[in-house]
């Protein structure tokens, strides 16, 4: 059905789905590349070796960073309906109930916030993230794993390959009207 200014109107859990679909199959599609940009980062002495299918923690790190930035582009009971959609569907897919998939996502933001601290800026929390859930520290010059804090050229580099794994909502709601579960 089309809205009068041409949007395709999609229920909450229909939208939650074609997000969570798409983020997994871009994850799963591209982490090898990930894994292996990682490896191959010069600001490391050692290679970490990442294992490109290993992409689990990272998986969730895009997750964790996407929900953040739902509530900027809907209402307050549409961001929560579509988030609460999307750990419906999720949780199946780590083999967890909603519950402790709702308190893995909250471990996965608080981590993302402590390690960004002051910054409020979601690609920087999601780039540190994988530093430090991947435990790359211990795989850099010893200036910078004495400081226990990414090279920030890697944090640079990593915040360019992050940018890829961002949702873009604004493209999403130009082509489409989400409505309420409730209303159908």
């Amino acid at each position: 059905m089309l809205t009068i200014f041409g949007r395709k109107k999609l229920t909450s859990e229909r939208t939650a789905h074609i997000f969570t679909h798409r983020l997994i199959e871009t994850v799963e599609q591209g982490f090898a590349e990930v894994a292996g940009f990682i490896n191959d980062s010069p600001e490391f002495v050692l290679p970490p070796n990442i294992n490109p299918d290993d992409y689990g923690k990272f998986l969730m790190i895009v997750i964790a960073g996407n929900y953040s930035f739902i509530p900027q582009h809907f209402t307050e009971g549409e961001d929560k309906e579509i988030i609460f959609e999307c750990n419906q569907k999720l949780a199946p897919v780590f083999d967890l109930d909603l519950t402790s998939f709702i308190d893995h996502i909250k471990e996965y933001k608080d981590t993302m916030n402590k390690v960004n601290t002051p910054s409020k800026n979601m690609l920087y929390a999601m780039s540190k993230a994988v530093f430090f859930k991947y435990d790359l520290n211990d795989y850099q010059e010893e200036y910078f794993r004495q400081m226990k804090t990414p090279n920030p050229i890697f944090l640079k580099n990593i915040d360019e390959v992050m940018r890829h794994f961002l949702w873009d909502w604004e493209v999403f709601n130009e082509k489409y009207k989400v409505i309420s579960q409730a209303t159908v």
